[in-house]
């Protein structure tokens, strides 16, 4: 191997590794999201779920997720298969590039991106749920979300399996990842029911603010760093004048959309409510970045923010219809800015896209959901039936930090405003 093949191989792999952590850092800005949006109550359960569902997704994605996904790549040999394989030096993809192959960067590297992507798509799960599932029940999903669910449909797109060959378009995962979370989330709400208290008989609903919204608008601006890490690496390589290009447009654009989504959300807000609402805000950003996964690279930067404008309109009605119209309680609104805006940055790919057909995006969209869904549903039901999933009413209104956890995030102050 010549000395500029391994210069383009130790800096591919090492760009990876750089935006597999800044991923990694979203599972910091998802804690810090869902801790500002819930209730004091029930802030230490929240955490622990968080820090559980990643350190769970890593475990069950090496397990035996990862050889789902990508099984002419596995790390190990077949499922739950030879765990000694994880400990040795990384030889097969240098062994590839000597022989001519087309493998530029360590496979751990790609095992390393793409396990913190899967634990990025349990995480939407996590608020969509929050401050009335047991908490064991939730880990029991993790498990076979990040194990068996996600991986599939994973396969069935960035695996090389049948949406990939029919076209189908999702650069870096609108609807592999968010819109996968977002219809697991759905099937969790659908099953566990509203947060007492939230909707009346009489018709009437009931706002439920979250504690913490510095915390919150901390956890976005987290999100929106380690988002140029999940489009910015998934150009897969950074090492030529081709692919650096292509990266620098993927963060200019993924950053735009962002801006156009955060401030359309907040001008919708104004107009609709009277009001800046920065929860609107917060979400619109959220939205934009949703919207430009699907396709970072072939819109312009004014094209981007665009795409990310429509995404912070499509939320804020989304988040209200959600709970208004459908009395879904979402207490995050994962579902919308996930689910909802997911659909429309995969529906959005094709105008910017040549290579993308509305029908290849609609066959993906819809198999993903279906898929997800309805598997997700059956494992809610089914976990539902053996352990439960909600917490006791009267553990509920006293807050499920200290029957879950057995402590308080906020000792002093849990009790106040409830």
């Amino acid at each position: 191997m010549d000395q500029v093949t391994e210069l383009s191989y130790a800096l591919d792999t090492f760009y990876f590794l750089v935006c597999g952590a800044l991923v990694m850092w979203m599972a910091a800005g998802f804690t810090m999201l869902e801790a500002g949006l819930v209730r004091a109550k029930n802030t230490a359960e929240i955490l622990t779920k968080n820090v559980g569902l990643y350190a769970i997704a890593c475990i069950m994605y090496m397990l035996v997720g990862y050889n789902l996904m990508y099984p002419g790549e596995a790390l190990i040999d077949g499922v739950l298969g030879q765990f000694s394989v994880l400990g040795r030096a990384d030889n097969t993809a240098v062994d590839v590039i000597a022989s001519g192959g087309d493998t530029y960067y360590s496979t751990l590297s790609d095992f390393f991106f793409q396990v913190v992507f899967v634990a990025t798509a349990m995480s939407i799960v996590s608020g969509a749920v929050a401050e009335r599932m047991k908490l064991w029940s939730f880990f029991t999903f993790a498990i076979i979300l990040t194990g068996f669910i996600y991986p599939v449909q994973g396969y069935w797109k960035w695996g090389g399996g049948f949406l990939d060959a029919a076209g189908f378009q999702d650069f870096a995962g609108s609807g592999v990842v968010h819109m996968c979370g977002a219809a697991a989330a759905l099937a969790g709400v659908i099953v566990l029911g509203a947060r007492k208290g939230k909707y009346s008989k009489d018709g009437s609903i009931k706002a439920i603010p979250g504690c913490n919204l510095p915390l919150a608008t901390l956890g976005m601006l987290i999100l929106w760093l380690g988002w140029f890490g999940f489009n910015g690496g998934s150009q897969l390589a950074v090492s030529n004048v081709e692919n650096a290009n292509a990266v620098a447009l993927i963060f200019v654009n993924t950053n735009m959309a962002a801006a156009g989504g955060l401030v359309a959300a907040l001008l919708l807000a104004r107009v609709w409510f009277g009001k800046a609402d920065l929860t609107m805000a917060l979400n619109g950003a959220l939205a934009g970045l949703v919207a430009i996964t699907a396709e970072p690279l072939t819109p312009s930067p004014l094209e981007a923010t665009m795409i990310g404008v429509v995404g912070g309109l499509l939320v804020v009605p989304a988040i209200v219809f959600m709970d208004r119209m459908f009395r879904i309680d979402d207490p995050v609104g994962a579902i919308s800015v996930h689910g909802i805006v997911g659909i429309w940055g995969l529906l959005a790919v094709p105008l910017t896209n040549v290579e993308a057909t509305l029908g290849a995006q609609l066959l993906g969209l819809g198999t993903i959901f279906v898929w997800v869904f309805v598997t997700s549903l059956i494992v809610w039901f089914a976990i539902k039936v053996i352990i439960g999933i909600r917490v006791p009413e009267e553990e509920e209104y006293e807050g499920i930090d200290i029957g879950e956890c057995g402590l308080e995030a906020y000792p002093e102050f849990a009790k106040v405003g409830e």
